[in-house]
């Protein structure tokens, strides 16, 4: 088994631990993984603390998911790639599905099923994720579980990452529906606990989702992006037939609903940019 797992991190000391950690480093069917730290902009102790589990790190001066992807990508040698945030867990059981999905004749990208934790979330957000967890468009995608693993073929399809907010968007783009799968093992999802954090995350989704299709017009030969990615709706007939098909979801579509318009406006809001080098609002919307 050859694959490279590779964790962007923003001052990530309190949690690198547990997920480096958790990855199961030198046991006997992983000895051969490859890990890269790639800790950009940071203020704390992630590196020190990486590389006190013998891992490659890399070091960079400015916060950017998108450079510390690409320094990573540059240092990395083995050939399947498993992108993962490092807030996320990933296990060597984990680890051993995801490239035997990719073994797999035509498959180039695998994911887990995202299992949403909700602690003590509020109702709104619960309502919001009720629905939002049955939309077709988060079907057979690659985004919104922090895993992707993408075969050492697909990797090839494009150079670098492009400078973008949503590097997932564009890991989804470039892998025919054919090509994707979903295999039978979880990974935590953590959610927001109130709705004002919700809002706030999805205004910043949303503008990285209009920056990802700016970038689809007009993106150079060589990125190998399909011809219609992440398609989605293109009206709320959808949410109409969620709703309507269950009609004990009604409330949690209005709340739905809700939170997106609040999100939008937020994201239209004057001063609001997410070009903070991690998708961090700044200027004047951003929370103190």
């Amino acid at each position: 088994m050859s694959v490279t797992v590779i964790v962007p991190a923003f001052n990530e000391e309190a949690g690198i631990r547990r997920v480096l950690s958790g990855l199961g480093l030198g046991t006997a069917d992983l000895s051969d993984l490859e890990v890269v730290v790639a800790a950009n902009g940071c203020t704390d102790q992630t590196a020190s603390v990486a590389r006190e589990f013998g891992v490659t790190v890399v070091e960079l001066t400015q916060p950017s998911k998108i450079a510390a992807l690409n320094a990573a990508e540059a240092a990395a040698t083995s050939g399947h790639r498993i992108y993962l945030d490092a807030d996320a867990m990933l296990s060597p059981a984990l680890i051993r599905s995801l490239v035997d999905a990719l073994s797999r004749t035509g498959v180039e990208a695998a994911v887990p099923r995202p299992h949403l934790v909700y602690g003590d979330s509020s109702w709104p957000v619960r309502a919001y994720y009720t629905i939002s967890e049955r939309l077709p468009v988060f079907r057979n995608r690659l985004f919104g579980r922090g895993v992707i693993a993408l075969s050492e073929n697909a990797r090839r399809r494009f150079d670098r990452f492009p400078d973008i907010t949503a590097d997932d968007m564009f890991l989804d783009a470039i892998v025919g529906a054919e090509e994707k799968v979903e295999i039978d093992a979880v990974v935590d999802v953590e959610v927001p606990r109130r709705a004002n954090q919700l809002i706030r995350r999805l205004a910043r989704a949303r503008e990285g989702n209009v920056e990802f299709w700016r970038f689809v017009r007009s993106a150079p030969a060589g990125y190998g992006l399909l011809a219609d990615p992440v398609p989605g709706p293109r009206s709320w007939s959808w949410l109409r037939a969620v709703a309507f098909g269950e009609p004990q979801l009604i409330p949690a579509a209005v709340c739905y609903v809700s939170i997106v318009l609040l999100a939008e406006l937020r994201r239209r809001s004057p001063g609001f940019t997410v070009r903070s080098g991690w998708g961090r609002e700044t200027g004047a919307s951003a929370p103190a």
